[in-house]
């Protein structure tokens, strides 16, 4: 209980301060888990839409593919991506490994198939009737498509606070592809694993309590929008 008391103090304290290094490492967080977040949903939103609207061979192969993805292990998606972007990998010659870049590729892997799964399940649950009265007054296909994304908005915002919190999260990955290195590509999650482990369990409590306040407050934003407009 003293470790926890201790560390909500300190986290306090490097709020109010703006400690130097913990809001580059805050800011460098939001960067790379956001650009994860907004890569996984130009990705993951429109996949589980054609899995919803499609029919066609091997579709519940692709569905259960993404389902699975749901639950990647973030350690196997970083061991994927290291060899990738290793120097002696495919694409080792762009020279992305150690770089937040990197990162960012990592958490959207690891973002975008829950993105997809929640996208499909929302536009499934869509009555079946809106999108046969659509068609029946002539809509194109990107015209269908806008309208089932605007009818499913809520859900889809519940797609992103998901993909985010899969990108946010996540320290294995981010480990493995980023290096942990001061300055470049530590992140939240990271100097909380590298202070747990030098026992500064006060410091690393309070870089968690600031994970947790910085995840919350992105969270809280969308869900504002998501339930802005209802009753009750």
């Amino acid at each position: 209980m003293e470790v926890v008391l201790e560390g909500l103090q300190q986290a306090l304290w490097l709020i109010l301060r703006r400690d130097p290094a913990v809001v580059e490492i805050t800011l460098r967080t939001l960067q790379v888990s956001g650009t994860a977040t907004l890569i996984s949903l130009l990705l993951g939103v429109p996949l589980g839409t054609a899995l919803a609207l499609g029919r066609f061979p091997g579709r519940r192969l692709v569905v259960s593919l993404v389902n699975t993805g749901m639950g990647l292990p973030p350690v196997v998606v970083g061991l994927f991506v290291a060899l990738m972007l290793w120097r002696s990998g495919p694409l080792g010659r762009l020279g992305l490994i150690y770089t937040p870049l990197a990162m960012v590729i990592a958490q959207a892997v690891i973002a975008a198939p829950i993105v997809a799964g929640v996208s499909l399940a929302a536009i499934q649950q869509l009555d079946p009737r809106l999108h046969l009265q659509l068609l029946g007054l002539g809509a194109s296909r990107g015209q269908l498509v806008l309208v089932l994304w605007w009818e499913a908005r809520r859900s889809l915002l519940a797609a992103a606070m998901a993909g985010f919190g899969g990108a946010i999260s996540e320290v294995g990955a981010s480990m493995m592809v980023g290096g942990n290195i001061v300055g470049q590509t530590r992140v939240l999650t990271t100097a909380t694993v590298l202070e747990t482990s030098k026992g500064n369990f006060d410091l690393a409590m309070a870089l968690g309590l600031i994970l947790l306040l910085l995840a919350y407050l992105v969270t809280l934003a969308m869900t504002w929008l998501q339930q802005s407009g209802r009753t009750g």
